[in-house]
């Protein structure tokens, strides 16, 4: 029997002590979809005083794993960018939206969206994935 993509993403963050670190949380997940949120915290300051850029960009990389590997394919990124469009503050609750672009045979291109809780778009993100062909749940 085939497993969800609930179930299989589920897998993955169970042993993902990194997202288990940033506090995600999964609102939804569907076949090449995920929505994910968290809420940044004071020791995700960097020394400018401001919230370091690798959280936003750690945030939607976990979406996109999340979403590009539901189909219990295991896939692994190629490239990705981010766009950061306005500033993250402590305390800022962040939700991450993947949706698949592009669902090829060896490669995916998904756009991650991060919103903070008054629905203002804060980063951009684009990944493209490599299919390995492998499963991640037997």
């Amino acid at each position: 029997m085939p497993h969800t993509p609930q179930q299989v993403v589920t897998q993955i963050l169970k042993d993902d002590l990194f997202s288990q670190w940033l506090g995600i949380e999964v609102i939804e997940i569907a076949e090449g979809y995920s929505k994910i949120k968290m809420t940044v915290r004071k020791e995700m300051m960097n020394g400018l005083g401001i919230v370091h850029g690798g959280i936003a960009f750690s945030l939607a990389d976990s979406a996109f794993a999340f979403a590009c590997n539901n189909r219990n394919v295991l896939s692994v990124a190629l490239d990705t960018s981010i766009n950061f469009l306005k500033p993250v503050q402590v305390g800022d609750i962040l939700i991450a939206e993947a949706k698949e672009l592009h669902n090829g045979k060896s490669t995916g291109l998904y756009q991650v969206s991060i919103s903070n809780q008054q629905q203002h778009l804060v980063a951009l993100f684009k990944g493209t994935c490599f299919r390995t062909h492998r499963k991640l749940i037997e």
